[in-house]
Parts: C-alpha cells; sequence; structure tokens
C-alpha cells in the first residue's frame, strides 16, 4: 500500500543533534520525533561517555529512531544532502536577526521535503550552534519563549519544532461530532421541560421566571447541541421533576 503523502514528507526531515551532552536527552529527542512522525536522526560528533542506557530508558517507544540514527563527524557532513538546513538558536545579534519562529518556518521547510531532504539543526545543551555551525544554515529558527528564560531544554525545542512541521503536514485530523444537532422543535421541548422542572422545584419564583428561561436559554445555545446533548438534559428535568413530585407526596403523606 502506497503511504500517504504527508507521511513520506515527514520523512525527508532529519533532526541534527550537534554534540549533545546528555544521552537522556538524545532518547527524550527521539520520544518526540516518534510523536510526530520523524523519524531521521542524525548525531554530529557523538560524545564518548554519552550514556546510551539512558537514552534508550528515555526515548520509551521510540527506541527505533535511536537505533537508526546515524552518527557523523561534522555538521557538513551531517547535512551535505539537504537542501533546507535550519538552525536553531535563542540567541540573537548579526546572522540571527532574520530568525523565523517554527510556525513561519514550517511552511518554507513542507514546500523542499515534497522532494528533498531537509534539516532541523539543534546546538549543544550548554552552548548551543557556533557561528561557524550557523554558518552553514540557510535558515535560522528562534522558538518564541518568555524573557525570564529564553533557553529551552533539548527535547522541547525539538518537539515545538517538528510539532509546526506535524501541523503543517497535515497529518492530523481532529475527531468530529458524529452525532445529528438538535433541530429548533426538540430544543423548545426540551426548554418546556426546563420550565416546568424550575417551577415544580421551586428553583424560582413566577416573576423571574422568564428572566431565568433567558438566561438558560443562553447557556444552552453557546455551543452546538446534539440529540444526546438534548435527550440528556431532558431526562434530568424531568426525574428532577419526579423527585420534588414524590417529595411532595411524602410531605403530603406524613402525620
Amino acid at each position: 500500500m502506497d503511504k500517504e503523502p504527508n507521511i513520506a514528507i515527514l520523512e525527508n526531515v532529519r533532526i541534527v543533534l550537534v554534540e549533545p551532552i546528555f544521552g537522556g536527552n538524545i532518547g527524550s529527542v527521539c520520544r518526540a520525533m516518534n510523536n510526530n512522525d520523524v523519524t531521521d536522526l542524525a548525531i554530529v560528533n557523538p560524545r564518548p561517555e554519552t550514556d546510551w542506557d539512558d537514552a534508550r530508558k528515555l526515548s520509551c517507544n521510540a527506541q527505533a529512531q535511536l537505533d537508526a540514527r546515524k552518527e557523523f563527524h561534522t555538521l557538513a557532513e551531517a547535512v551535505a544532502d539537504c537542501t533546507v538546513v535550519a538552525g536553531t538558536s535563542a540567541r540573537t545579534g548579526f546572522y540571527r536577526d532574520t530568525a523565523y519562529s517554527p510556525r513561519e518556518f514550517a511552511p518554507i521547510a513542507m514546500e523542499s521535503a515534497q522532494d528533498h531532504k531537509i534539516a532541523l539543526v539543534f546546538g549543544r545543551e550548554d552552548k548551543g550552534l557556533a557561528n561557524e555551525e550557523l554558518a552553514l544554515c540557510t535558515h535560522i529558527i528562534q522558538i518564541p519563549s518568555s524573557k525570564r528564560y529564553t533557553s529551552l531544554n533539548l527535547s522541547h525545542a525539538v518537539m515545538v519544532c517538528c510539532y509546526e512541521l506535524f501541523t503543517a503536514a497535515g497529518h492530523f485530523q481532529p475527531a468530529e461530532e458524529k452525532a445529528e444537532e438538535a433541530s429548533s422543535e426538540l430544543r423548545e421541548r426540551m426548554f418546556d421541560a426546563w420550565r416546568e422542572m424550575m417551577i415544580k422545584t421551586e428553583f424560582t419564583h413566577d416573576q423571574k421566571l422568564e428572566h431565568m428561561m433567558m438566561g438558560l436559554r443562553r447557556i444552552f445555545t453557546r455551543g452546538k447541541l446534539t440529540i444526546p446533548d438534548v435527550k440528556i438534559l431532558m431526562g434530568l428535568a424531568r426525574q428532577s421533576i419526579w423527585v420534588s413530585n414524590q417529595w411532595k407526596k411524602q410531605l403530603k403523606d406524613s402525620p
């Protein structure tokens, strides 16, 4: 069976980590990639002391991405076959003033990923990307964040960027309401039941009844009411009327 086009596009996205410090962060990056259908991971100059057991533990169900990682000596080698190369940076200044947000960058990335490999490059946890590494990038991405602390955890930064690409690819389809919307006639029957309930339970006095009904209408018409919604609300009103009648009967029959 042919792959869906949007999944194929995301398979053209490569996440490049430059000299990551912590194995746990590498594993968490794999998990973030897996959440967004991104599978291509490259690591530039991995450290000899990397805790790969920790990486495997934090990758959870994304161990396949971790096991399939490619390792390169230099960033130039890691992005050699890519067209668009976007480096992430929290710092500002010369060379960094034309940065895109992840959302602004996503359509650019998806256009090129139709037919080519593209790369998102993330720097070291403590120092980010050096200027000579940013020079290899065609675009710079800055993730909007509070001035209190502009630097994101490595896996969080990957998640934000991959999420925007995943959304731009159009892969996710939110669930749709399947129940039919209630008709005006059915809604009016529901309002009649609630009117009777407010009277029988003495929730409001006669002089305030219409005012309360207008408030109730505003509450129940702020969103779409489906047929099951209305039936539940009608059932609630009718049950309240029944309980009120039983209570009044007991009071009347009691000595």
